[in-house]
């Protein structure tokens, strides 16, 4: 019976944010045109080159991606914080590891999930072979979603602060260079014929161990951060 509320409770809860997010589309399309806008700067500096393009296409698709997964994670706790509500979800009866997992759920579905369909797309301006088009969708979907995890933590130590955006970028994008520096190297070693079942692994484990310790994380951090 617990679980059956629980679960209700955070489908109401994730469908609750989803209509927020949605309702806040100008905050949804920051991120997505940050990231268009690094992306297209790269062509327009180095040239049209296609050789020279694809050298450079899976470390600028990933760099920008990170980048850009930065910048919408302000707005995750944000309103909450401001109306009071962050303190309801944390007074409730139900376990508030799980509320918060929805937030972060929604965040990724807002943010992460349209993050990845505009990556592959801008993947072939920067002439990426098809034979790197499936890793860099395995990697997008195992590594965005961490992202979102692993950020929700920072974000909820910062939530309030000013300045803290910039104290959320210090945190976090040191955090991402491992994600980072492993999925570029896999996709590369498709690209070359070689196997990537090393990196796919090791991003599937962080992102089981991100999503078994970082909603603890992060409600001790929102509990610290009100208290």
């Amino acid at each position: 019976m617990q679980r059956l509320s629980s679960l209700a409770v955070f489908s109401c809860l994730l469908k609750r944010e989803l209509l927020l997010g949605l309702r806040h589309r100008s905050e949804l399309l920051h991120p997505l045109l940050f990231f268009l806008i690094v992306v297209t700067m790269f062509p327009l500096a180095l040239g049209p080159e296609p050789e020279q393009l694809r050298q450079i296409a899976v470390a600028v698709i990933w760099v920008a991606a990170v980048l850009a997964s930065s910048l919408s994670l302000d707005m995750m706790f944000r309103s909450d914080f401001e109306d009071g509500s962050l303190e309801q979800i944390l007074l409730s009866a139900q376990p508030a590891n799980v509320l918060v997992m929805a937030k972060v759920l929604a965040h990724w579905l807002l943010s992460g999930a349209p993050l990845i369909v505009s990556a592959l797309t801008l993947s072939y301006f920067l002439y990426l072979p098809q034979s790197a088009t499936v890793p860099m969708l395995a990697t997008l979907l195992l590594g965005t979603p961490i992202f979102s995890l692993i950020g929700s933590v920072a974000t909820a130590l910062t939530v309030g602060l000013r300045g803290g955006g910039m104290l959320l970028a210090l945190l976090i994008l040191p955090l991402y260079m491992p994600l980072l520096i492993f999925a570029v190297s896999a996709v590369n070693n498709a690209v070359q014929g070689l196997s990537i079942k090393a990196e796919l692994y090791f991003l599937s484990a962080l992102l089981v161990l991100a999503l078994t310790l970082t909603p603890f994380a992060t409600t001790a951090s929102l509990r610290i951060r009100l208290s």
